[in-house]
């Protein structure tokens, strides 16, 4: 594939999205890697309208230093005169001038239809501006075409077909940022805090906010409360008290419900001091999070693809997210698809429209509603955490007791993992022993890297002793072996023959049988965020190389994924095997850069990527081969990967995992004590594409390397041409794995984990 001789321009439209820089970034580099002319559209479809100086041609260097950067770097505005038909009419002449015939659009559902009806007017606003004679007919038939790729940037996640749009993540981790931090006041004090959040018309923001943060009440506009639920409003019991409302919530008869007003309620019928925190546009500022850069540079490479490839037959795609995959989506056709939900909740079939708001959006609300309510207990679980500690593990705890406890039956926390299972270190746990631990990071059970190989004696002794009816384990590749080392051991004690299931939490992502374990968005965050100020340090400083080691064992997945999120240059991993000339290309890669005046690099190494080429070696032979062109630093981020508050992802990644482990475990099973010895009952539940499923941990040892820890096959490998294609590296264009085209149903739209 080449763009030789052609000309493509990238805007951004409508409300600013954080990671739409990002996304520009990614759109420039790659069109200029396929050696099209890329134009940079300043202000919207209004730099369009307007010509002149808001078309600028880019270079490499244009888009340099902006992929940490919230809003966007190109501006937005909302243009009333790409309405008209006048408008239009200047905006193709413009485009025709530089001979740009190939447009990606970053924006909402509104920018994008302005995109599609320009296409579809193309032919004949190039006839009318041969008619006024502005333009030859030489020159019209030589653009006759414009092909357009619309990236969806929107904090609300309200665009069907794609499980995420581009600013949705981040917005939630300004929106837990500040939760967070209310929460140590509610804490404090015997206070209910009512927060607003944007979402006029979607309640994303609401719903998947409430379920990270455990919020007592919830309004959203799909699911308006029931009649008299003002009589109805209460609270659990604990000192802590979060309602959330997103700003479109209404009532059943359609009446908004205002946070005030909730507020104001509380007060009369409850008594409760309430205070009330309108999160505004911060919810749009700040950092993009690590999933919304890596998830713009996935969608502004395919983009670029996607216009590349496209035909004057093509039709106008989107580019959307399938699981880990970036997609080609009918751009119409969602377009309609998102209109209909809000048909639906003008129609008052507020049923309908949460079905049309897609799978994870039905089954966020169901189990929100699930956690809500208590009932007696009576068989029993165990749960405990195992390896090192991991962001989430402590959001799949409460959401698995709470459903246990819901549905009857009695739970019991092992503190420390398999040792403390085998020192019976077991605690019964009640509703509200699990209050507030969404948001906590690292491990509040305690966890150990202990095996139950050596103690299994004592095992057995602890759930007979308890009468433990089924197991359920959170934690990294050690919990994954332990668990297959108790169902080995089934023949040997009757005892073991109870439902297992095990929850993948580990920074390093290396548990066989998910795409994505607890902890690892949270790791990436963290590492891009160590490396975003190890790379502002270097500022005022000219041509400063750094190298930087992740954490990950012998799994490359940490450093690939912060290397796209930071644009390092360069990600050494295990799975990709390098040499010296691999190391020396890199130094005279990153030695041409510093001599376009380029002020930094930044080169990323997982901690075990090779035996002999260490970090401090990597940092001498840099300092060695750069002398008189750059100087190098080292920094080792260490355990700062594993600490911190969760990110949203892991917060309901790690409630979803807790409910669907407990209906795995007890909800498909008869009541009582269950004999479980086949291996469908020992199992890793994870997540695989788009969908939670299920592997028993006997199929799995056939695909695990147990020697370095990880899957025979990862996913994520297909990301590291991308990498250093955003890079400049010459690279094969053919190791790029492009998008698949999907078709957009009712049943497939936003089936996101979020």
């Amino acid at each position: 594939m080449t763009g030789a001789g052609r000309a493509m321009a990238v805007l951004t439209s409508g409300g600013d999205a954080q990671g739409m820089n990002a996304a520009v970034r990614a759109v420039t580099r790659m069109g200029i890697y396929v050696g099209a002319k890329v134009y940079l559209i300043y202000e919207g479809y209004q730099g369009m309208v307007d010509g002149g100086d808001n078309i600028k041609l880019a270079n490499w260097q244009s888009v340099s230093n902006i992929i940490q950067q919230g809003g966007t770097a190109i501006g937005s505005a909302r243009c009333k005169a790409f309405t008209t038909r006048e408008g239009r009419i200047a905006a193709a002449f413009n485009l025709v001038k530089k001979g740009i015939t190939n447009l990606c659009v970053c924006g909402g559902d509104g920018s994008l239809t302005g995109a599609n009806i320009f296409r579809c007017e193309w032919s004949s606003l190039l006839d009318e501006l041969v008619q006024k004679g502005r333009i030859t007919d030489t020159l019209a038939k030589q653009h006759a075409h414009l092909n357009i790729v619309g990236l969806v940037g929107s904090i609300d996640n309200d665009f069907c077909g794609t499980d995420m749009t581009i600013g949705a993540d981040s917005a939630l981790h300004r929106i837990m940022e500040i939760i967070d931090a209310i929460m140590t006041t509610a804490q404090s004090h015997q206070r209910t805090f009512v927060l607003e959040v944007m979402g006029r018309h979607c309640g994303y923001l609401a719903l998947v906010s409430a379920l990270a943060s455990g919020a007592d009440w919830l309004f959203i506009p799909e699911a308006p409360p029931q009649e008299g639920w003002e009589d109805r409003i209460r609270t659990t019991g604990s000192r802590l008290n979060i309602i959330i409302i997103a700003e479109g919530a209404i009532d059943i008869n359609g009446k908004p419900i205002s946070s005030t007003y909730v507020k104001d309620l509380v007060v009369q019928r409850l008594g409760y001091d309430t205070r009330v925190t309108v999160l505004g546009h911060v919810q749009r500022g700040g950092t993009p999070s690590a999933f919304d850069r890596i998830l713009s540079s996935k969608l502004g490479v395919e983009a670029v693809v996607a216009l590349m490839e496209a035909t004057p037959d093509t039709p106008p795609c989107a580019i959307g997210l399938s699981g880990n995959q970036a997609v080609r989506l009918p751009l119409m056709e969602c377009v309609e698809m998102t209109k209909l939900v809000q048909i639906a909740m003008d129609e008052k079939r507020f049923e309908e429209a949460i079905k049309l708001r897609g799978g994870s959006f039905e089954n966020n609300w169901k189990i929100y509603k699930l956690l809500s309510f208590q009932k007696p207990s009576k068989v029993s679980l165990a749960v405990l955490n195992v390896g090192a500690p991991a962001a989430g593990m402590n959001a799949a705890v409460r959401s698995a007791v709470r459903l246990a406890l819901t549905h009857g039956q009695k739970v019991y926390a092992v503190h420390d993992g398999f040792q403390g299972l085998a020192d019976g270190k077991v605690v019964e746990m009640e509703w509200h022993s699990v209050a507030g631990w969404t948001g906590q990071g690292g491990s509040l059970l305690g966890t150990k890297r202990t095996l139950p190989e050596k103690h299994m004696e004592k095992i057995v002794e602890t759930i007979s002793k308890f009468n433990i009816s089924a197991l359920l384990v959170i934690g990294g590749f050690e919990g994954y072996a332990g668990v297959l080392q108790l169902f080995e051991a089934r023949g040997r004690y009757d005892e073991l023959c109870i439902p297992m299931c095990l929850i993948p939490a580990t920074v390093s992502n290396n548990v066989p049988g998910t795409d994505f374990s607890l902890g690892a968005d949270t790791a990436v965050n963290a590492a891009m965020e160590g490396c975003d100020k190890i790379k502002q340090s270097a500022s005022g400083t000219k041509r400063r190389v750094f190298v930087v080691e992740t954490m990950g064992g012998f799994c490359g997945y940490l450093a690939t994924c912060t290397g796209i999120a930071v644009g390092a240059d360069a990600a050494y991993i295990f799975e990709d095997p390098f040499n010296i000339q691999d190391l020396k290309t890199n130094v005279d890669h990153l030695t041409e850069k510093m001599k376009k005046d380029v002020q930094r690099g930044l080169v990323l190494r997982n901690e075990k990527c090779h035996e002999n080429y260490t970090t401090d070696f990597i940092h001498r032979l840099y300092s060695s081969e750069g002398k008189g062109i750059f100087d190098c630093r080292v920094n080792v981020l260490g355990h700062l990967q594993q600490g911190g508050a969760p990110s949203p992802f892991d917060r309901n990644f790690g409630t979803k995992l807790g409910v669907r482990a407990i209906h795995m475990i007890f909800l498909s099973s008869p009541p009582g004590r269950v004999f479980a010895n086949s291996p469908s009952t020992a199992c890793v539940l994870g997540l695989n594409r788009k969908v939670i499923s299920f592997s028993p941990v006997t199929e799995l040892k056939a695909v695990t390397d147990f020697e370095h820890r990880m899957p025979r096959v990862q996913w994520w490998f297909n990301l590291r041409p991308m990498l250093r294609m955003l890079a400049r590296y010459q690279t094969s264009f053919c190791e790029y794995v492009p998008g698949e085209i999907e078709h957009v149903t009712r049943r497939s739209i936003n089936t996101n984990i979020q």
